[in-house]
């Protein structure tokens, strides 16, 4: 018997995709052009979150990033290989052009900015400028999603089955990660700021996700899951609840990220836009530029903040200018450079 004709049909048939796999997915950009709205969304509600509604557009808008990451996971099995240092690249050589504006930006803003080059150093590693931060977190992923692969091997049936269980296990140690790693830096004595700038970089527990979509890659169950659309709209209608319930009313660990409500409805929502597989080609066109609107849409958010007095306005008259706004200006703005830029030159700016 050929090793062929012992191998599992699903595993097979997970080959055959890997190997058809070419040019974008116009479902995942559609996928990526829904999160990225969703992330200009949450930047542009109002800080504090006083209103109960609020609280609910907020907590509907997270799983943005675990989208991302739940994609770049997914799109990983497929190939079986990570390209570690182009994608490093593709990631930091655009941040590092939008760190440089956004340190401008914030030097105008504030005179008294420490300018002493540890201080930059740290900004920049931190990714503490404006919202950046998921910018070390992708590049820590991909990592880890490196590792992994590395670790499995590939193109055996022990290789896929390897890598099934490191995945696994990796999405474990990312949901404790998340649920202990903030008591234990406040029982060490660190400031409640401090390890809420650590909870956002908690690689671990966003690995997590990427990890998710890794295994749905690997395992083939995509069509499995689209098979049960209405199981998991169901599922991710009662884990949102759950989530919002959890920080609007203060229930047990109700912070924004890394909590396993939050685990739970972001995984539910990003399997959700998976098996609703919508290929959307304006949603599209604007997820395979994502990057780009990420890096610069705050931008827009902070000018409005800065100058247009929108809070006077009301809360949702604020919310809603804004997001209209920056999302507009930032799309147009990546089509023009598309069309008037060399690809290159668009590449440095992530689009």
């Amino acid at each position: 018997m050929t090793i062929a004709a012992r191998m599992p049909e699903s595993w097979i048939a997970h080959q055959d995709r890997r190997e058809h796999v070419a040019g974008r997915d116009s479902g995942i950009d559609t996928m990526r052009g829904i999160a990225i709205l969703m992330v200009i969304g949450i930047h542009s509600l109002q800080q504090p979150l006083d209103t109960t509604w609020a609280k609910l557009i907020d907590a509907a808008l997270r799983p943005c990033v675990p989208i991302f990451l739940f994609a770049s996971g997914y799109l990983t099995a497929l190939s079986g290989r990570v390209i570690l240092w182009k994608r490093i690249k593709t990631a930091l050589i655009p941040y590092a052009i939008a760190f440089v504006a956004a340190y401008i930006y914030m030097a105008w803003h504030n005179p008294a900015m420490d300018h002493r080059t540890t201080t930059t150093v740290a900004r920049f590693v931190l990714a503490y400028v404006f919202v950046y931060y998921y910018v070390f977190v992708y590049v820590g992923c991909t990592i880890g999603l490196w590792l992994i692969f590395r670790a499995a091997g590939s193109g055996t049936l022990d290789s896929s089955q390897r890598l099934v269980v490191f995945i696994s296990l990796s999405i474990a140690f990312g949901l404790i990660a998340g649920s202990y790693l903030d008591p234990l830096l406040l029982r060490a004595g660190f400031s409640e700021s401090f390890v809420q700038e650590i909870r956002l970089r908690d690689i671990p527990f966003w690995f997590s996700f990427a990890a998710l979509g890794a295994l749905v890659g690997t395992t083939g169950t995509d069509l499995a899951l689209r098979d049960m659309r209405a199981l998991v709209i169901s599922a991710a209608l009662a884990a949102y609840v759950i989530y919002a319930a959890a920080r609007i009313f203060n229930i047990g660990d109700s912070a924004d990220y890394d909590s396993v409500a939050f685990f739970g409805y972001a995984a539910l929502f990003s399997i959700l836009l998976f098996v609703l597989h919508l290929r959307l080609p304006f949603l599209a066109a604007i997820g395979s530029g994502s990057y780009f609107v990420y890096l610069w849409h705050i931008f827009v958010v902070m000018a409005l903040r800065d100058y247009a007095s929108l809070r006077s306005s009301g809360a949702a008259t604020d919310f809603a200018i804004t997001f209209v706004v920056s999302a507009s200006i930032s799309i147009i703005a990546l089509l023009a450079i598309r069309r008037v830029l060399p690809s290159r030159v668009s590449s440095w700016l992530g689009a």
